[in-house]
């Protein structure tokens, strides 16, 4: 059903513009333009999908490369990569309409919107069936005004959002806002996490991520929400969404827990499409 499957066989087992080369640098660019459709695995940021390229394809070692659309740590998928002259296509490449698969856990809330957060609000999940979800979702169909999540990388008075967050001043601001499109969004499946496999599945995700991404502090804070020999159960659904570049998808999440009154945040994210760029053809 959806992820559902795929999900529980993971259990254990800036996007900055390329710089302008300097003068004195007369490091061979063979290739030329290009365009790569790559895949980014969970856990890995773009910055260190790029690097495992230059690994994969030596020929790319001394290019200039971008990707052109984040994808948070957590998220996988689609990440389209431009080389060399293609780089000045950039634009294009970012307005392509993307495809998400996204699965959303109800029960908890965290300030990043997905598992590497920190939990902020827990509740009832008694409420949470396929017809409230249904009816949830039919709200997020055609223009909506979304509000930039707090943990990104979206600019305000000279500073990242993100940069504000963890200076703790995020209350400070107004987080802007910008009007997405949403094509289409379609609940594909629902099923049940048991307390055990949840916990499990967030600290195997994490553990996957280098850098500070304040890992201790997350797994720590599931830990004291999540016990291993629990008993819960925490229903999760499984959302195709199509929709314009811009739109934050673990936005949509959490957003969807506001309407319906409980907690919720994106368990993963899977993008699937990027214009006609598709994972079932990325380079792993």
């Amino acid at each position: 059903m959806g992820r559902t499957s795929s999900i529980l066989a993971e259990m254990p087992e800036t996007n900055d513009r390329p710089k302008d080369p300097k003068d004195t640098d007369v490091r061979p660019r063979t290739v030329g333009g290009k365009v790569l459709n790559l895949y980014k695995q969970q856990g890995e940021t773009p910055a260190e999908r790029l690097e495992r390229l230059r690994i994969q394809k030596p020929e790319y070692k001394h290019e200039v490369l971008s990707y052109a659309g984040r994808l948070d740590p957590m998220a996988e998928g689609v990440m389209i990569t431009l080389v060399g002259s293609a780089n000045k296509m950039r634009d294009a490449y970012l307005d392509m309409s993307k495809e998400y698969v996204v699965d959303i856990l109800f029960g908890f809330a965290t300030d990043t919107y997905d598992v590497l957060g920190r939990v902020m609000e827990n509740g009832d999940t008694a409420s949470i069936t396929k017809k409230a979800v249904e009816q949830g979702l039919n709200e997020y169909r055609g223009h909506v005004a979304q509000e930039y999540p707090p943990y990104s990388s979206k600019t305000v008075e000279g500073k990242s959002l993100f940069q504000w967050a963890r200076e703790g001043a995020i209350g400070a601001l107004v987080l802007p806002k910008k009007t997405v499109t949403v094509y289409d969004i379609t609940l594909e499946g629902m099923y049940k996490l048991k307390e055990a496999q949840l916990l499990s599945y967030i600290e195997h995700g994490i553990e996957k991520v280098n850098g500070d991404f304040r890992q201790d502090e997350i797994i720590n804070t599931w830990k004291r929400n999540l016990r291993k020999e629990g008993t819960r159960e925490f229903p999760c659904v499984t959302v195709r969404i199509s929709c314009s570049s811009g739109t934050y998808a673990r936005s949509i999440a959490h957003g969807l827990g506001q309407d319906l009154g409980v907690p919720a945040l994106a368990l993963h994210i899977l993008r699937t499409k990027v214009g006609d760029y598709e994972a079932s053809k990325s380079l792993k």
